[in-house]
């Protein structure tokens, strides 16, 4: 999240006005995150985000919107895309594609204990599981192929040694991602960018309750395991180092198990996928910090953090799932 594109209180109360939500009350832009223009807005006594999107084409947008709103059909707490009054989920607001979804309760834990980590691990199981239905389709738009496009583009600001990295990962994960055992791999929409940041907690319910999963701005078709990879690789690791945390890593795939029991193909591929998930984001980062818009509000994250969890994810012995 982030603003990019500014909209006036006088802009946002003509927009409303399409809905059926009471009067704007309030209008205040949202700094975290790098991709959108998003907003808090209070609609009468409610509470709502309001995005506006910068980067997703308006063609996309119904893959996103529809899979917040099948995997709440299906019990899953996540943000719910509110229609206008023509039944509307996607308008547009100062010319780019916007849509106003439900804001949840309680706060991001960026310090979470095993207690959290296995509540999220039981989280990440049921969105996958819910959504084995979800009819729409749209590939990771991060994936393999945006890999390979963006690597070049980051290269010259890269070491001689950060270079080689890069191209031997990008190397052997393309070579993996044609092998008949990635082929295997249950698939989905998935979230793919599940970070700690990007699950509230309510502390008034119980222990370590979740409130829900925000932010599905990267979701795509990809395999399960990147997912779990993806969430692993932020929430059970070491921030000053990219090592595991193994209590954490552990309480996490207890909880992903207490929904749904990994495959034996999911089990081999699993080390793999763990590098593969932490090069997505070393690239994403590099590629977001070193050729970034501009922006209002934006904090563009650090690609050092990405570039140890993958040195330490090809050092490591192998884990089991």
């Amino acid at each position: 999240m982030a603003v990019f594109t500014n909209v006036s209180i006088e802009q946002a109360s003509a927009w409303f006005a399409n809905f059926e939500l009471g009067a704007l009350r309030d209008l205040q832009g949202i700094s975290s995150g790098i991709e959108n223009s998003n907003f808090f807005v209070t609609l009468g006594n409610t509470r709502y985000v309001l995005t506006l999107f910068e980067r997703l084409h308006a063609d996309q947008l119904p893959f996103y919107l529809g899979l917040m709103k099948h995997l709440a059909s299906h019990g899953v707490h996540c943000p719910n895309p509110l229609p206008d009054r023509r039944g509307q989920l996607l308008g547009s607001l100062n010319n780019k594609p916007a849509a106003l979804v439900s804001c949840l309760p309680g706060q991001a834990n960026m310090n979470p204990g095993p207690e959290y980590c296995r509540a999220v691990g039981a989280l990440l199981a049921s969105m996958h599981l819910a959504a084995r239905d979800y009819p729409n389709r749209l590939e990771n738009l991060r994936g393999l192929s945006w890999w390979r496009s963006t690597a070049p583009k980051v290269a010259p600001f890269l070491s001689p040694d950060q270079a080689e990295l890069l191209q031997d990962e990008l190397e052997l994960q393309t070579q993996f991602m044609q092998s008949p055992l990635y082929g295997s791999l249950p698939t989905s929409a998935v979230h793919a960018d599940l970070f700690r940041d990007n699950v509230l907690f309510d502390e008034h319910e119980s222990e370590a309750p979740v409130a829900g999963a925000i932010d599905f701005y990267f979701a795509g078709i990809d395999t399960w395991l990147f997912d779990l990879a993806v969430t692993c690789n932020d929430w059970c690791i070491n921030d000053a180092s990219g090592q595991w945390q193994a209590p954490l890593l552990q309480a996490f795939l207890q909880g992903y198990r207490s929904q749904r029991e990994p495959t034996a193909d999911e089990q081999k591929a699993w080390p793999m996928l763990l590098r593969a998930a932490a090069l997505r984001f070393w690239l994403s980062r590099l590629f977001d910090f070193h050729l970034p818009r501009p922006a209002e509000l934006v904090t563009p994250k650090d690609p050092t953090h990405c570039e140890r969890v993958l040195r330490a994810r090809r050092d490591d012995v192998p884990i089991g799932l």
